[in-house]
């Protein structure tokens, strides 16, 4: 058995989601999603099958984002898992309806952040067993902090 540690490459204009499934139609069911909920949302989701002729199957309406997340699942390698890479919306737009979604069995991260995603492998394949989403807390936010995340927050069209 190998422990791997492998850094997703991504610009930080995009967002992704990283999880695990369980059945081919994954990439059909989260493209459903997405167009439904996010009119016009640019994406790309692919999906690395466990068994059969274990492909990445993908879908896309971005040409530059469905050859990074095929890049992305080609060096995870992982089977059952898929990566939505996110355009011009924020997981938050979809998280919930990505959840529910009958195939989806876990959500590893939904962020922006550089990503790195350890795996396990053995002769069989190989499983994510976690992620490092960005960095460490660098301190406890004070009062002007938390007046700038409430002005981010209302900015962007989020706050209460």
């Amino acid at each position: 058995m190998e422990i791997k540690s492998q850094t997703i490459n991504f610009d930080g204009s995009i967002n992704i989601i990283l999880g695990q499934s369980h059945f081919i139609k994954t990439v059909d069911d989260l493209s459903q999603i997405i167009v439904t909920t996010v009119p016009n949302a640019q994406y790309a989701v692919a999906f690395c099958e466990a068994s059969g002729e274990a492909l990445i199957r993908h879908n896309s309406n971005d040409d530059n984002l469905k050859q990074k997340a095929i890049t992305i699942m080609q060096d995870i390698k992982a089977g059952h898992s898929f990566v939505i890479l996110l355009g011009n919306f924020y997981p938050i737009n979809i998280l919930s309806k990505v959840k529910a979604c009958d195939e989806v069995v876990n959500i590893y991260c939904a962020t922006a952040n550089p990503v790195t995603v350890l795996t396990v492998s053995n002769e069989n394949g190989a499983g994510i067993i976690g992620v490092i989403d960005g960095t460490s807390p660098k301190g406890v936010e004070n009062e002007n902090d938390i007046i700038n995340r409430r002005a981010l927050l209302k900015k962007i069209g989020y706050t209460f």
